[in-house]
């Protein structure tokens, strides 16, 4: 599941970064350096859905418990910076508006719980952990 979203959601933000941060944030993207930093980002994503992808068959191994870890550490902060975007109670938050928003950081709030799972799952098997 993980690669799956992640590829799509790199793949978009590659390909159509003032596309995505539009429905993201509800916010132009504005600039060159923006466009460059997004597409970065996106590659990033890119690459995380294609480390998941691949070692879907793998789970138990260090290499797999690494991914989850990895995974884990970028869904609860995306979860979190994202929450925060869409904050603008006293000041706290960018007050962003895009329709993805809310539904990104749930999911990302979803996929941490996943991650979590996971791992109780690895270190209770007689070969993990």
């Amino acid at each position: 599941m993980s690669a799956v979203i992640e590829l799509g959601a790199g793949l978009g933000l590659l390909c159509f970064p003032a596309l995505s941060v539009m429905l993201l944030a509800g916010e132009p993207l504005a600039g060159a350096a923006a466009v460059m930093v997004t597409r970065i980002g996106g590659a990033g994503l890119t690459t995380l859905g294609i480390a998941c992808w691949m070692a879907r068959g793998d789970a138990g191994s260090p290499a797999a418990r690494g991914l989850v870890a990895a995974m884990l550490f970028y869904n609860v902060a995306a979860a979190g910076l994202l929450a925060y975007g869409g904050l603008a109670y006293g000041g706290m938050g960018a007050g962003l508006r895009g329709w993805g928003l809310w539904p990104g950081a749930m999911l990302h709030a979803v996929m941490t719980v996943w991650c979590i799972a996971s791992f109780r799952r690895q270190s209770s098997s007689p070969l993990g952990g």
